[in-house]
């Protein structure tokens, strides 16, 4: 029965070669996830400058702020909704969760004063669900390291692209708080194709499921068991999220502030200049962590990439400190070095928790529990600025910011790696069983 309920492209797909499904699923989540960025970051191309909301905060950083609120909000109800939501009503949600967010933006332009922040922070609501809803299109199957390469490399390059064009938008004279509506229309169309073609995958396959493990829906009480099996790992990863999180949003929406403060001249291409490169290289790295087909090795060497990150950015702020970089270089360098420790959160370091240890449940849940603390983090961290360290320009903050999160960084990936390591070791003692046969034979 269900065999005949599949489109021609679902059931080209149930027998196409892992290459093919591989490219197409990429392409189209890729697709999905970059025209969602269009209602989420182009208000970050304009400055708002001169503006204050409430007892002296940026205008801008109130609008971040609000817009973050309401993401974070979206990722503590997404660990529920996400990890619960059937097959069959997923594109239809994406759908209506961008014609939400798209609605707002139109409040954002019309709205008076500080009501605008309102509007951005209801923009933020259905947002959230995006990535976890995308996710669950993706997850557990056999090449999902692969997969999530292709998926996180569309907000990389989608954030300074929508801003880039949003910058192009304004250029042409629309007004700065009608750009972020005008961005998201122009992408409302292609983000529904894409929604489309992405619906079109097929189930898991059982060698999916064979070389993962089956992927369910996880009920409240699946969820508690999942952390307290977890826990100590899990909370260590939790409160390195909460500051890298924050240190992501900072450098990526107040890029314009940080080049400003660098000397160099605003120009919409420069964010781009910063982003691509980054994108191209941490498509190499995640996509080389799918050659590892033993999940407790492919696990040692997500922790290893991870805290290379954060040695990369220690590393590279030493050298701007020594003027032996540029500032744009040094931009691309934390920027590439952030994301090695930030993309493997987004599906890569769960799936591979996941099918290491054997656990039962969906990464999702993971995944939208680790961006709730994170977003929590965000919005903290730009408040502490704001109030606590105004007299710091945004380059000299991040600079600062950069010092702190490798460090802390650095111990607290080694301690969480060698946590989980031995957690797959002690729940999947089959494996080493079968490596010994192997060597007897």
């Amino acid at each position: 029965m269900e065999e005949q309920k599949q489109s021609s492209i679902s059931s080209w797909l149930s027998r196409a070669s892992s290459w093919q499904f591989s490219i197409y699923a990429m392409g189209f989540a890729f697709a999905t996830y970059f025209c969602m960025y269009a209602f989420r970051k182009p208000f970050g191309a304009a400055t708002f400058e001169g503006l204050e909301f409430l007892w002296g905060i940026n205008l801008k950083t109130a609008f971040v702020i609000g817009q973050i609120i309401g993401y974070t909000l979206s990722k503590y109800y997404g660990c529920k909704y996400c990890s619960e939501i059937g097959r069959n009503q997923q594109a239809k949600a994406l759908v209506l969760m961008i014609v939400i967010a798209e609605a707002a933006l139109l409040g954002f332009a019309l709205l008076p004063g500080n009501f605008k922040v309102l509007a951005i922070f209801i923009n933020g609501l259905p947002l959230g669900m995006v990535w976890g809803l995308v996710s669950r299109y993706l997850e557990g199957r056999k090449t999902a390291e692969l997969l999530f390469a292709g998926l996180s490399c569309s907000y990389i390059v989608a954030s300074s692209s929508v801003k880039t064009i949003g910058g192009w938008v304004m250029l042409e004279g629309v007004p700065e708080f009608w750009m972020p509506a005008t961005v998201g229309a122009i992408f409302f169309i292609p983000f529904v194709i894409a929604v489309f073609f992405l619906n079109q995958l097929p189930e898991p396959s059982t060698a999916d499921i064979s070389s993962r493990s089956e992927r369910t829906v996880m009920d409240s009480g699946s969820r508690s068991t999942f952390f307290r099996q977890f826990m100590g790992g899990m909370i260590m990863l939790l409160v390195l999220y909460f500051f890298l999180t924050a240190y992501r949003d900072v450098r990526d929406m107040y890029m314009p502030e940080v080049f400003k403060a660098l000397g160099y001249e605003a120009k919409p291409t420069l964010f781009s200049q910063a982003d691509w490169p980054i994108a191209f290289g941490i498509m190499v790295v995640m996509a080389l962590l799918n050659l590892a087909k033993d999940h407790r090795r492919g696990l040692t060497a997500v922790f290893a990439v991870m805290m290379s990150g954060m040695l990369l950015m220690g590393g590279a702020t030493v050298l701007m400190d020594l003027e032996v970089i540029d500032g744009l270089w040094w931009m691309i360098l934390v920027g590439f070095g952030a994301y090695l420790a930030y993309v493997p959160f987004g599906a890569v370091l769960f799936e591979r928790i996941m099918a290491s240890t054997k656990a039962a449940g969906t990464a999702v849940f993971a995944i939208y529990l680790s961006d709730a603390i994170g977003y929590t983090g965000s919005v903290g961290i730009q408040l502490y600025k704001d109030l606590g360290q105004a007299e710091l320009d945004y380059y000299q903050f991040l600079r600062l910011f950069t010092y702190g999160i490798a460090g802390l960084g650095t111990v607290l990936f080694a301690m969480s790696g060698v946590y989980f390591i031995a957690k797959a070791r002690a729940m999947s003692p089959e494996i080493d069983g079968s490596r010994e046969a192997a060597r007897g034979e």
